[in-house]
């Protein structure tokens, strides 16, 4: 973060010094932190600043001292808590944590050469984030978030972790409901703001299709004109955002119709390949990505839309984009097995349409003589169409014609259901309680040549069952 002082802090979060923490430690309101802020007590480092809020498993003021005791230089907290550091009370802590990521990042925009992409969407934001940030890289010190950190405590976080020599900042932007992106929005100010798909990615939160679009729209209609937004032509709700916005609009895509788009695109073990063109252009670029998945393809063009939007020609950010080993950890992860299979490790996050594409590419790699295997668990936050939406992905697994089908947990029971209903697949099709049942059962019958695809939300666990397969270490 921004060198500040205690006294720039307290007035920025709207909060007061404790007065008890003033005597026992003579706090001087002009002294500098510089810190990380975190808001876990685990990743704090000397000099962090540590804000402790109520949470939804726990409470940060009780690790309040773990975090000081690790070197955390200032503590922000919604009460009184026993440390030996200065500490800043404030009514609110998220509303806190907002007000110091909106100064800091206004700070830094306003006095040195920052440049804020913003990006949401469905599907497909972890990856596309990744794209951007290791293309940006190499253009100037970027600041991009770990993992998915695209919520109102993750995002800000991100944003802090910006200084006067950062030249890129890369949000990601997630909602589970209506004005959340807007808040982020209003917090990053983005200079670019990129919209990758309207999805059934928390409809259970947002009620619909029509009000996730509406949520994802909040990124694009507060922007100035001087803005950016980058949008998929592909699809249609995003497509409509055009009309919502005063900022410039440019498109990438699939389809001839956009911008930047991909086409002949090929998936394999070893990547996805496609030609980058553009509309009423001669440009033609090969690209291989190391990451498997069709889906991918148009997240690589998105990457290279914001590159082009800062300046960063095709055929200089390519090559970043080939070198990426994977797109992140759980995601598409290809592993292979001591025995020959290959894990195909998609579980991290699970909506209706990640699973489809998860499938479709499953299908495509299948291999000659061995069997193609869905390992299939809990997709999340899908509201009361729960029940109908698994069993259409069951549908699905036996509409591709997947070999095996494996439901793991009561709770994706509808997968299970779903399939059953199809008569005209003879696929095998099992359903266990636990990831611990289902890791036994794939590591007792795995053949040479199979492909397996283990995909859920993160909460089913069984991103661990892919790991374990492969042998990777916990």
């Amino acid at each position: 973060m921004i060198a500040l002082t205690i006294a720039e802090i307290t007035a920025i979060v709207g909060g007061r010094i404790s007065a008890a923490r003033t005597v026992e430690t003579f706090v001087d309101p002009h002294t500098v932190v510089a810190g990380s802020v975190q808001t876990d007590s685990r990743l704090v480092e000397p000099g962090s600043i540590f804000l402790a809020m109520p949470g939804e498993e726990t409470d940060g003021h009780l690790y309040a001292a773990r975090a000081v005791a690790s070197g955390a230089a200032l503590v922000i907290a919604e009460r009184e808590v026993d440390v030996d550091v200065p500490l800043i009370l404030v009514e609110n802590g998220v509303r806190a944590l907002a007000a110091l990521a909106r100064f800091v990042v206004a700070r830094v925009h306003d006095r040195g050469d920052l440049t804020v992409i913003a990006i949401t969407g469905s599907n497909g934001k972890t990856t596309s984030k990744n794209m951007i940030a290791a293309i940006l890289a190499e253009h100037g010190p970027t600041i991009a978030p770990v993992d998915s950190f695209n919520n109102h405590v993750g995002a800000p976080i991100s944003m802090l972790r910006i200084d006067e020599t950062t030249r890129y900042l890369v949000v990601e932007m997630g909602a589970s409901h209506p004005g959340e992106i807007a808040h982020l929005a209003s917090i990053a100010q983005p200079d670019i703001a990129v919209v990758l798909k309207v999805g059934l990615a928390h409809v259970g939160e947002f009620g619909g299709l029509a009000t996730t679009a509406a949520s994802k729209a909040e990124l694009v209609t507060g922007l100035a004109e001087s803005a950016v937004v980058i949008l998929n032509a592909d699809d249609h709700r995003v497509a409509r955002m055009a009309s919502q916005t005063r900022a410039s609009v440019t498109w990438f895509g699939g389809a001839a119709s956009s911008g930047l788009f991909a086409k002949n695109v090929e998936t394999d073990m070893s990547g996805t390949s496609f030609t980058l063109a553009e509309t009423g252009s001669a440009l033609q670029l090969p690209v291989r990505l190391q990451i498997t998945g069709d889906h991918h393809a148009i997240n690589a063009v998105a990457a290279l839309s914001v590159a082009r939007a800062v300046g960063i020609e095709p055929a200089t950010a390519i090559p970043v984009l080939e070198a990426l080993p994977r797109a992140e950890r759980w995601r598409m992860e290809l592993l292979p097995t001591a025995g020959g299979a290959m894990v195909i490790n998609d579980a991290y996050n699970a909506s209706p349409d990640s699973t489809e594409a998860a499938l479709r590419t499953l299908r495509q790699l299948g291999r000659s003589g061995g069997r193609t295997i869905a390992v299939l668990g809990e997709m999340t936050e899908l509201g009361t169409a729960s029940a109908e939406l698994h069993a259409e992905i069951g549908a699905l697994v036996a509409t591709l014609g997947i070999d095996e089908l494996l439901v793991v947990g009561e709770r994706a029971r509808g997968v299970f259901t779903g399939a059953a209903r199809e008569r005209e697949w003879h696929g095998r099709l099992v359903f266990v309680p636990t990831a611990e049942l289902a890791h036994d059962l794939l590591a007792s019958h795995l053949g040479a040549d199979d492909v397996v695809l283990v995909k859920s939300s993160k909460s089913a666990g069984l991103r661990f069952v892919g790991d374990r397969l492969a042998g990777v270490p916990a």
